[in-house]
């Protein structure tokens, strides 16, 4: 298998639901026991989340290949979060294994808005203008001593060569359906392109689910599991 796939899972959580997360919470933060518990209707796949009262949401790891992300976010998150011109969520609290839940989880301030779609953004030029800003000021954090790609990222961020193999077979799986010599040629231009920018910070996913929307715009940034430093020129 190669390095850039996502591993089978090597030790699968318990369901992750209400009752459960209701558990960890009252015997490890009993200041917010109190709090009613929803489920969210976009969980993630990485992840499970749950809201946990009004401000606050908990987010559980759904596989042991996806544990590293957890001390990645509370070590980064406070650091990048003041230095970006949109909400991102920060954490609050760790929690630690317990109630035949295997893994360390978090407690994450709620960050409002609804997942990015078409007919939730008013004017599109305006939210890309507003992600490439966001983006911009990310890749302007200094990333010494950021984590570089890796099995926490899912290799993100480094060489693209990483997922050679992969691609190749995806390539080869859709002979009939995508014309693969083109598709080939295009894939060897890009492993053969080398990058000689400066060092930079990366999200990892900006993918629809991980933007929300707030009365038409652009309003938070979410999901840095993926996230990393190009401490270093790929080759």
């Amino acid at each position: 298998m190669a390095a850039g796939e996502r591993r089978v899972a090597l030790r699968a959580s318990p369901s992750i639901d209400v009752p459960l997360v209701s558990r960890l919470v009252a015997a490890q933060f009993p200041q917010w026991a109190y709090l009613p518990i929803t489920p969210v209707r976009l969980s993630g796949w990485d992840n499970r989340t749950l809201r946990l009262g009004e401000d606050m949401t908990v987010r559980l790891p759904s596989d042991e290949a996806y544990t590293p992300q957890v001390d990645k976010e509370h070590r980064w998150l406070p650091i990048l979060a003041p230095q970006l011109p949109l909400p991102v969520p920060v954490p609050l609290a760790k929690g630690v294994p317990a109630e035949g839940y295997p893994f360390n989880w978090s407690v994450y301030r709620w960050v409002h808005g609804k997942n990015a779609s078409l007919e939730r953004i008013d004017n599109l030029s305006e939210f890309a203008t507003a992600l490439a800003g966001f983006l911009t000021a990310l890749q302007r954090i200094d990333p010494s001593d950021g984590p570089a790609a890796g099995q926490h990222s899912f290799f993100r961020g480094g060489p693209l060569e990483t997922y050679g193999a992969e691609t190749r077979r995806a390539i080869k799986a859709l002979r009939g359906e995508v014309a693969g010599g083109t598709a080939t040629a295009v894939w060897e231009t890009a492993i053969a392109a080398t990058w000689h920018g400066t060092p930079v910070w990366f999200h990892g996913d900006v993918s629809s689910g991980n933007l929300l929307v707030r009365d038409g715009r652009l309003a938070g940034v979410i999901d840095f599991g993926c996230s990393g430093a190009v401490t270093r020129p790929a080759t």
